[in-house]
């Protein structure tokens, strides 16, 4: 059978997940009672509640007697791990641009990689009918991207799609719309070459990613190199220290659809997933038994940011989850660095470990899938990760381009400039202006809520890491010191409508808390030690006030992203299967002056 091995790649919200829904349905004969589902690939809650894809998964169609692979990729920088290792299983990428927004830095970041590897790109404006779509200016844009990141010949003169693939419709032509996907599928069997199968030689396939079944243990996914291989047929698993394992291959299986189809043998050009290679992990080369040879492994970008995860030590430890303990802990994160190769796990004393990944959201995930799955665990402020080049202390920068209505954007480029940011552009769109800037990755910490509530809502930020740069010196991201609790009970309403004018609060009334716990955010730069256990004391004297109903103000509710964005070095973060607590380092008050 003929393939075609495609990646689809673009910025966040680009519509990548919903483009390959569109092509599910227009070449898959589904059964009775079956439908697809809106945003069919993001098959994990977390991916469903935040509309995000996180982990990159592949789908496959088959049109006119060819059957193409697809890759679905993440499209947060954070999550970089994950679309560098799957570009290698294939030949040509489909590059999403937003027809107002044009290419993004995400866009830049996963393009850079496509153009490395020498794949074949096929533009694809999406959302053509936005108000404000210019697909003409995007397409330039993306033109010259491409040239500034090295792009040849070849890939410089890539085809041009217009599509909405909310609609399921992509067309070559403006002015002739279609209705369905056909043109795309034409192109991509024209365009995106077909892999060198040689069906011969030896079998050799490199395992990209990792799945795990209860019936059959792991499975291996990847795209086979070259060869052939049958249901039974014994491989040797090679490792990356050189060592080698002889292992026999229980099931191999092929895509179609989102399901996988169990097959009784395999062959070169196919993204393929085998059942029976147990202790495979990201990177290692499935080889023939006679003739083995080992196929180079997967780098990947360095972790920029880190985190101190320990297990839970505050007063209220073990009461909502599951798994307390550091060995639990231990071996939770021993088993997340076998799949996500992008993160890196140091053992610091028995019962803390510094945890290494891309980026905050890297690591939120991470922190919100483990609390989902019973743990408790308690985590330090995100730390960038500083190296040392010729003798001078240098820090991972980031390239950030922000998008806010005109009126707003003076007041954020001074934040900004306060934060050690350096603008290197900027141009009027319309009503709106896009601003980019070189900046510290620690200056971005607790920038997003600020920036939401300077821009009332209306602004758009992304930003990419951009390499590393001399430390800018000290900055002060945060204004406010916090409201810490100095005695262990239940909060009451009346002690927290008494200290309301000092500042904001994080809790409900009736809400027990302990000492040293953060209960709110301070008006002025100092911490402050307050007591919300205290009631009002009742007498059998009535005065005509004396029964008044207490207004509230509504507790501002912290998400998990929020939490690691406020806490500063002396705090922690205590997540629990059903809370997110804020809490000093050091409980006692008296120890903490």
């Amino acid at each position: 059978m003929e393939y075609r091995n495609i990646a689809i790649i673009a910025h966040v919200d680009h519509g990548k997940t919903t483009l390959v829904d569109g092509m599910l349905k227009q070449t898959l004969k589904l059964g009775h009672g079956e439908e697809i589902a809106e945003r069919a690939m993001d098959s994990n809650d977390l991916e469903k509640e935040r509309g995000i894809t996180i982990l990159a998964k592949n789908t496959a169609v088959e049109y006119g007697g060819v059957k193409i692979n697809i890759v679905d990729t993440p499209g947060h920088a954070d999550f970089g791990g994950e679309v560098e290792r799957v570009l290698g299983m294939v030949d040509g990428a489909l590059v999403l641009v937003d027809a107002a927004e044009g290419p993004m830095p995400q866009t830049r970041f996963v393009l850079r990689k496509a153009i490395e590897l020498g794949l074949k790109p096929i533009v694809v404006v999406n959302k053509i009918d936005r108000g404000d779509a210019r697909p003409e200016e995007v397409v330039n844009l993306t033109f010259d991207l491409m040239a500034e990141l090295g792009a040849n010949d070849d890939q410089l003169d890539f085809p041009i799609l217009y599509a909405v693939a909310r609609e399921g419709k992509a067309y070559r032509d403006l002015d002739q719309p279609q209705d369905d996907m056909h043109e795309l599928f034409d192109m991509v069997l024209k365009e995106i070459p077909a892999p060198k199968v040689d069906l011969d030689a030896p079998f050799q396939m490199l395992v990209t990613n990792l799945d795990y079944s209860e019936y059959l243990g792991r499975i291996v996914l990847g795209r086979v190199q070259r060869g052939k291989l049958r249901k039974g047929e014994f491989v040797q698993l090679m490792h990356k220290d050189g060592t080698m394992t002889k292992t026999r291959v229980v099931q191999p299986f092929t895509h179609l659809g989102l399901r996988r189809i169990e097959v009784d043998e395999v062959g070169a050009g196919d993204i393929v997933a085998l059942a029976g290679i147990e202790d495979a992990q990201i990177g290692e080369t499935v080889a023939d038994l006679a003739d083995p040879e080992a196929l180079p492994i997967i780098t990947v970008d360095e972790p920029t940011v880190s985190m101190v995860f320990q297990p839970n030590t505050s007063p209220f430890a073990g009461k909502e989850g599951k798994y307390v303990t550091s060995r639990h802990l231990n071996d939770r994160l021993k088993r997340e660095v076998m799949t996500n190769v992008s993160l890196k796990v140091e053992e610091i004393r028995p019962d803390e470990f510094k945890v290494s990944g891309r980026g905050e959201l890297h690591l939120s995930i991470l922190l919100e899938t483990m609390r989902r799955e019973g743990y408790e665990v308690q985590v330090g402020a995100p730390q960038v990760i500083t190296r040392e080049i010729d003798g001078v202390k240098h820090e991972p920068v980031e390239h950030l381009v922000i998008d806010v209505p005109e009126y707003h954007s003076s007041t954020v480029i001074g934040v900004l400039g306060g934060r050690k940011g350096q603008m290197v552009n900027m141009e009027p769109q319309g009503s709106r202006v896009r601003v980019e800037f070189k900046i510290p990755s620690r200056a971005l910490f607790g920038f997003r809520t600020q920036f939401l509530s300077m821009t009332q809502g209306e602004g758009i930020m992304s930003h990419i890491f951009d390499g590393y740069a001399p430390w800018a010196g000290d900055l002060k991201t945060r204004q406010n010191g916090s409201l810490v609790s100095m005695e262990d009970g239940v909060a009451f309403a009346y002690s927290i409508f008494k200290l309301q004018d000092r500042g904001s609060f994080f809790i409900d009334p009736s809400q027990d808390v302990y000492v040293g716990m953060i209960v709110g955010e301070n008006a002025r730069e100092q911490d402050m030690n307050v007591n919300v256990c205290k009631n009002k004391k009742l007498t059998n004297v009535r005065s005509a006030g004396a029964d008044e109903a207490l207004t509230l103000t509504p507790p501002k509710r912290l998400s998990l992203e929020d939490a690691l964005e406020y806490i500063s070095d002396d705090e922690l973060v205590e997540l629990t299967p059903q809370s997110i607590r804020l809490r000093k380092k050091v409980l006692n008050p008296s120890f903490r002056k």
